[in-house]
């Protein structure tokens, strides 16, 4: 097909394709794989000359000197043949590192450079979201500081209730993505390495290495953790570390996603009573066919990829519940999927969502409008107290206000006119004692409670405390390219 290139001949995931930034897209990359591995290779070299075993520093130098100069296509070609990824690798490293050949890989198991660079992955997947999540809670902080006393409907079963603010709404939201923010942070702060453990986990092939010698084992599995950056290493393994440290870090991702699904949810719902809109392009186009439409084609992209990652969330469930013993292979396939689209679908609607926090749009009168329509049913309780410290009976005025409310409702209901209880407590002479107190009755900050108030502490005692760690890296803004 002329003009077409190799990548449109075959699949290609949307996620990295389409979507995630460049920074998570390298991170699950088989460049960023495979340097690690000889990174963790050197690492062990160094240890291992470090407490006496005969590596030479010409070696160490040989393997340093050709860290980053993979050739895939032998690499490629040499896994076809042993069928083995790792010693494929091994044996390409070992191919312009000669002199050092004889002690790359010494005394490891494939795990060693496996299981611990995808715990590199996730360590550094953590990093890459928590500075996205923070700069989200944000613009959501300052977007919900702004209109922490606009006066908005609040809707329990999706019916009118009574009213909230806007700023207190998105700080329904800021609760949920700050839980998650300390989801992040544990889970990040939680793993550790797997060390040099050997097949089974036992250490024998480093402790015959060592001739016996216990603590040159433990100082190894020491060393080698501390040059990988972490400070812990896993007590115990079998032949990989527990597999349960997967299902831990794609919960709080799972997790992260159920609140940003709710989140766009409320934005889709806020947009079609066209109360709140995300961001629109100049030359954006809402439909082909309706050109006057304008979609929340951010916030359902989010909803969408988020029902995706929180399904993912299932594969680690199942792969740590079939581990037999020490460990079996049928983890490897799975995990080549479910933790990297974990991570990049994680990376996508952060940016989205930071796109949309960014440039939400408030439209007050709508707001005010649709306050108007419901807010003189929402009042008869206010109008019934009013009434009774201007002397009147309370049930007496109770069975006005029902009548006149059931009148009202016919005629929104029915004739699809507009609320007009209002006029009929005004016409009816009975409530002419109040009705000079019926604009401060009605005055919608009368019914927003504490709300501006619980705004604003929660924003100074659970918000601004949890992006302290992010100061630094607030500024950058999202542009996204679909």
């Amino acid at each position: 097909m002329e003009g077409s290139g190799d990548e449109y001949m075959k699949y290609r995931s949307p996620l990295v394709s389409r979507y995630a930034s460049k920074e998570m897209a390298y991170n699950f990359s088989d460049r960023k794989k495979f340097t690690t591995w000889r990174k963790l290779w050197i690492y062990l070299a160094k240890a291992e000359k470090a407490l006496g075993l005969p590596i030479t520093d010409a070696q160490v130098s040989e393997m340093e000197s050709h860290a980053d100069d993979i050739d895939f296509v032998m690499a490629a070609e040499e896994e076809r043949k042993l069928r083995h990824d790792v010693m494929a690798h091994v044996h390409t490293f070992a191919h312009c590192c000669p002199t050092a050949a004889p002690i790359i890989h010494l005394g490891a198991t494939s795990c060693y450079v496996g299981d611990n660079t995808d715990l590199i992955m996730l360590r550094d997947g953590f990093d890459i979201l928590l500075p996205k999540l923070a700069r989200v809670i944000d613009r959501l902080a300052n977007f919900a500081e702004k209109y922490a006393d606009q006066p908005t409907l609040g809707f329990t079963h999706y019916q009118p209730a009574q009213l909230t603010t806007v700023g207190k709404r998105a700080c329904l939201w800021l609760q949920d993505l700050v839980m998650d923010m300390r989801n992040l942070q544990r889970a990040r702060e939680d793993l550790r390495f797997r060390g040099v453990k050997g097949t089974t986990g036992t250490q024998a092939s480093f402790l015959q290495l060592f001739q016996g010698d216990h603590e040159k084992v433990e100082e190894l599995d020491r060393k080698v953790t501390e040059m990988a950056g972490f400070k812990k290493s896993y007590l115990v393994t079998g032949q990989t570390y527990s597999r349960k440290v997967d299902v831990d870090s794609l919960c709080v991702l799972a997790s992260l996603g159920a609140s940003v699904h709710k989140i766009c949810t409320d934005i889709r719902l806020l947009a079609n009573l066209k109360e709140i809109e995300e961001p629109f392009e100049k030359e954006q186009i809402g439909s082909s066919a309706m050109p006057y439409k304008r979609n929340p084609m951010r916030a359902e992209r989010c909803c969408s990829l988020a029902r995706h990652l929180m399904a993912l969330v299932s594969d680690p469930l199942q792969t740590a519940s079939v581990q037999w013993l020490e460990r079996t292979l049928d983890d490897s396939a799975n995990r080549r999927i479910s933790l990297p689209e974990s991570f990049l679908t994680a990376d996508i609607i952060l940016s989205t969502l930071q796109n949309i926090t960014e440039g939400l749009v408030v439209y007050p009168k709508v707001i005010e409008r649709h306050i108007r329509h419901e807010l003189p049913f929402m009042a008869t309780e206010n109008i019934i107290m009013a009434m009774v410290k201007a002397g009147g009976n309370r049930q007496d005025c109770h069975e006005k206000i029902r009548v006149l409310s059931q009148q009202a409702a016919a005629v929104v209901k029915q004739e699809g006119g507009d609320n007009d209880l209002l006029a009929r407590v005004q016409a009816d002479p009975y409530f002419t004692p109040i009705l000079g107190q019926l604009d401060s009755v009605l005055d919608p900050k009368t019914f927003i409670g504490r709300a501006p108030e619980q705004v604003t502490r929660f924003l100074s005692e659970e918000v601004r405390t949890v992006l302290e760690p992010y100061k630094s890296k607030m500024d950058v803004k999202i542009e996204l390219e679909l």
